[in-house]
């Protein structure tokens, strides 16, 4: 059994617009990512955090390097992870709960089997009574659990979450914290979590890769289990 859920070696991006113009997003990226983590990864705008996470779930090719998921190359496997966006993405023309089962209906799990798996979970994570709205119906924060939701019931060990608490206020972000916190511990996925706050970092988080300004390299990497840290991160990022 490999020792690292997630392993990125030497991962380089590099695009190409026009002739002989090259720009690139990110260099040299390693990271070994183990069983369970809660891991966040700030810097400035610009510096290819999304592009990480773009080329992590194989809807980008890697420009050089190797992504491993549990051992095995994935370079450009689309559904390897789970990915949800800041955006929730949510279809308005379905309902939440057919919102919530859709990555299952996708793989394949009928809509019955699908719904009896995620109606209980709507309840325990705050959205019984809701399953019949439609996300117009909904707050931001409501929808961005069913979001969440909707990401865990597709059913990958590696969970990218892109800024998903960007958009709301702060209360509602404080909330949402503590829920996403609830929902790793009880389904113990490895979570990658993007963020321009560096206090929900820490918050959040056993381990923190701070990327430097484009192209986006690892500047620091840093675990938070039993270490204050904060200082030296406001050092390394004081944006």
């Amino acid at each position: 059994m490999t020792e690292y859920k997630l392993e990125l070696k030497d991962v380089t991006k590099v695009f190409e617009s026009g002739r002989d113009k090259k720009t690139t997003a990110i260099s040299n990226i390693n990271m070994k990512i183990g069983d369970h983590r809660f891991v966040s990864i700030i810097g400035p705008s610009g510096c290819g955090k999304s592009t990480l996470f773009n080329i992590i779930s194989g809807l980008m090719q890697t420009g050089t390097g190797e992504i491993r998921v549990n051992g095995k190359s994935v370079n450009g496997m689309a559904g390897t992870v789970g990915y949800m966006l800041q955006k929730d993405l949510l279809l308005p023309w379905r309902n939440i709960v057919d919102n919530v089962i859709l990555g299952m209906e996708l793989k394949g799990v009928s809509k019955k089997e699908a719904k009896e798996a995620a109606i209980p979970l709507l309840e325990k994570y705050g959205l019984g009574g809701f399953e019949q709205s439609y996300p117009p119906q909904l707050s931001g924060g409501m929808r961005q659990r069913a979001a969440l939701l909707r990401t865990i019931l597709y059913d990958r060990d590696i969970i990218l979450l892109d800024e998903p608490f960007g958009a709301l206020d702060a209360q509602t972000r404080s909330v949402m914290q503590e829920w996403l916190l609830d929902l790793w511990g009880d389904f113990q996925k490895t979570i990658l979590f993007i963020t321009h706050d560096i206090d929900e970092a820490i918050y959040l988080s056993d381990e923190v890769y701070i990327m430097s300004a484009r192209p986006g390299e690892i500047k620091e990497h840093m675990s938070l289990v039993g270490n204050n840290q904060i200082g030296r991160i406001r050092t390394l990022y004081p944006y």
